[in-house]
């Protein structure tokens, strides 16, 4: 059963009420129980009452900073936090995650990509997940939901590397540094390219799956998304 067939609740924190309708809309489409909040004290009570599983938190806010609230609710709880802003630089996005922000979404975005970002951190932090992914070694493949697909040596490195820490972005350095143990000297692009090749051999296979997440300048992570199928079409957020 999928987080959002339990209807897990989303706490959306964001003062554009377009917007904040708009994921609010989604989100429910897509089976999830919404609140909109604002004030840092009722979000805080939000919290504490157990009545949220995970928060769309824009770092722009009125009065206050999304990275102020972040780091006050992490005193006190470990629910999933997923920053939305308009902010690209790359210290602001760090320094979000540092904070304990789960995910890091920038604007311009797509409602879906929100909706599937917030299904993958559910089903990561959520006890009872099934549907692993197994990789096998022995014979380079990947295996999800009784399916299978080769890779090649590079390619298996490079999902073994983000799957040993699923969730967690990994730089591209380090990734470099995992998939050629010879150490030998490759560019940013050899690795953007090595993972285009590979999002599309998985496609071929699982074209409702999205598996490798890119996180803007700082590298990509490994976790499962089911792409959800929304009722209406939308622009995206801006």
């Amino acid at each position: 059963m999928s987080a959002a067939q339990t209807g897990a609740r989303v706490l959306v924190v964001e003062d554009e009420g377009k917007l904040a309708q708009l994921l609010t809309d989604y989100l429910q489409a897509a089976g999830y129980q919404t609140e909109v909040l604002l004030d840092p004290e009722a979000i805080q009570a939000a919290v504490e009452a157990g009545r949220v599983d995970a928060i769309l938190l824009d770092l722009m806010l009125p009065g206050t900073s999304g990275l102020e609230i972040c780091k006050a609710i992490r005193k006190r709880s470990q629910v999933p936090i997923l920053m939305v802003t308009a902010k690209v630089d790359e210290v602001d996005r760090l320094v979000g995650l540092e904070l304990g922000a789960d995910d890091y979404i920038c604007k311009p975005f797509s409602p879906r990509e929100v909706v599937a970002r917030v299904r993958a951190v559910l089903r990561r932090t959520q006890p009872g997940r099934t549907d692993e992914l197994e990789l096998d070694a022995n014979r380079f493949s990947l295996r999800y939901k009784g399916r299978e697909v080769s890779l090649t040596t590079i390619e298996f490195a490079l999902v073994q590397a983000l799957a040993d820490r699923p969730g967690h972005i990994l730089s591209r350095d380090r990734l470099m540094t995992r998939m050629y143990s010879d150490h030998r000297i490759v560019s940013d692009r050899t690795i953007d390219s090595h993972v285009k090749k590979l999002r599309q051999k998985l496609a071929e296979v699982w074209d409702d799956v999205e598996f490798i997440h890119s996180v803007y300048g700082a590298g990509y992570r490994l976790e499962v998304a089911e792409i959800c199928a929304m009722p209406t079409a939308a622009p995206d957020a801006t």
